[in-house]
């Protein structure tokens, strides 16, 4: 648990780890472990077509979750990894339908199992606003996942902003994706969501997520609100506070400077959405969730 610079308790969680039971190359033991020991609350063992159940395991509570996909290597043809998170029960989805089932049966089951259905790294996947805004009930994605970086597609801020000019605001998750352990090429814990939550439960947690009490970071603390026509980030030390939005014009929306904690923008007219990020001096960043207008 950590308490957040205005006194409240948050969790840090990594909701999209793989391990041994599927193509990861850890044991759901050492996962636990690694993350455990970098200060992680809790994590979602998210196996390939394999569905966890609530755990605590070396230590570390683990909380429900597995991956579903479509597609393979075409991202022309769709490719959709769809990640299960909080279900009651496991999804009625195994690996004898890999390859028939599509991805809204696959969000349609995940929902079916009292679980959250989020949309996993869409820079990867190539996921476009065509694509995405035919698919229904889709309760977050990833606008970092770590693992990605292999590609340079870690990042799908363009994407996110893409989707939002299209009426298509969803939460945002940072997430490693995390399959490899030091040193066989693989990542150290790095992205996870600040849950403002005094409790590990999973039903306690779903709720806060649904409610929106979250940030997404890869390091730094951010927090964004809307005061009238004036949105307000206040921060961690950071090096760039940046306001996004559908509108191409710019008007003070990127502030740098150093050990900046504080940045404020004036609604613009014509805007359907703001959201924020910051960059710290170490490169690592935050992003808010986003305030429609």
């Amino acid at each position: 648990m950590y308490i957040d610079m205005f006194g409240k308790k948050r969790m840090k969680l990594g909701l999209h780890q793989h391990t041994t039971r599927s193509d990861g190359r850890l044991s759901p033991e050492a996962v636990a472990a690694l993350y455990r020991d970098a200060g992680y609350d809790a994590i979602a063992l998210t196996d390939h077509w394999i569905y966890g159940e609530a755990d605590t395991i070396s230590g570390l509570p683990i909380l429900p979750g597995a991956e579903y996909h479509v597609g393979a290597r075409d991202a022309g043809m769709g490719i959709y990894h769809i990640v299960c998170l909080f279900a009651d029960r496991a999804p009625l989805l195994d690996r004898q339908s890999m390859g028939t089932v599509a991805a809204q049966d696959i969000i349609d089951a995940i929902h079916a199992a009292g679980g959250m259905a989020v949309l996993a790294h869409p820079a990867w996947s190539l996921n476009t606003p065509e694509g995405v805004r035919a698919l229904q009930g889709i309760d977050a994605t990833e606008i970092y996942n770590t693992v990605s970086r292999n590609v340079s597609r870690e990042d799908a801020s363009l994407l996110i902003d893409v989707y939002a000019a299209n009426g298509m605001c969803f939460p945002l998750f940072a997430a490693d994706d995390f399959h490899h352990g030091e040193p066989v090429g693989g990542i150290e814990p790095t992205a996870f969501i600040m849950v403002e939550c005094d409790s590990v439960e999973p039903a306690a947690l779903k709720k806060a997520i649904l409610e929106g009490r979250f940030y997404a970071s890869t390091g730094p603390e951010i927090h964004f609100k809307r005061e009238g026509d004036t949105f307000v980030v206040e921060c961690s030390p950071a090096s760039v506070i940046s306001f996004h939005s559908n509108c191409v014009v710019s008007r003070g929306r990127v502030v740098k400077g150093e050990g900046l904690t504080r940045a404020t923008y004036q609604c613009m007219s014509g805007e359907t959405y703001v959201r924020a990020s910051v960059t710290d001096s170490e490169g690592r960043m935050a992003w808010s969730q986003i305030i429609s207008v």
